[in-house]
This record gives structure tokens, sequence and C-alpha cells, in this order.
């Protein structure tokens, strides 16, 4: 009676071995989206790897600029403003207009 059920179990032995060989043959996926993305990040905000602990000697942004000065208009700006300094002047904005809570 042993000797019957092996029968049906062979089938599905020699299934699984053909998945196993099914996936050890596919390709890896590999993002390159996402990887240009990243390359395309660390140039605009720099490597974190080089950065220093210490903070600009002096701002960019001037401790009295309003949005209306820095955003409202066209002009480029003198300097490039570093993006951690231009998120907490945004911040900044928000939280004393009541829009960011």
């Amino acid at each position: 009676m042993e000797n019957t059920k092996p029968n049906s179990d062979s089938a599905t032995d020699s299934s699984s071995a053909g998945n196993d060989k099914e996936k050890s043959d596919e390709k890896i996926f590999v993002n390159h989206a996402e990887i240009s993305w990243h390359e395309m990040r660390k140039q605009w905000v720099g490597d974190p790897s080089k950065r220093t602990s210490s903070k600009q000697a002096e701002p960019v942004i001037s401790f009295n600029a309003t949005y209306e000065d820095l955003l409202l208009s066209n002009a480029p700006f003198q300097k490039p403003i570093p993006l951690d300094e231009m998120v907490d002047f945004l911040v900044d904005c928000w939280l004393g207009d009541g829009l960011f809570d």
C-alpha cells in the first residue's frame, strides 16, 4: 500500500525540480531608474559621507529674509542655498503662518 502513494508524489517532485531550475535561470531585476535618481540626488544635496558635522560659518539666507523676498522673485539667488538651510527657512515660514503642524 505504501508503494501506490509515491507515484503521486513523484509527479510533484519532478515539477518542484523544474521550478527550482526555472528560478535559478531568472535574471535579477536591477532598477536603473532608482540608481540614476540616487546619483542625481547625491549631486544636488552632496555626498553624505563627505559632509562635516559643523555647519557653514555664515548662512546664505539672511536672518531677516522673508518668504516673499526670497521666493516670489524671478531673480536668481546670489549664491547656491544648501538644501538643509532652505528646508529650515521654509519650515520656519510655514510654522509662522500656521501652515505646518
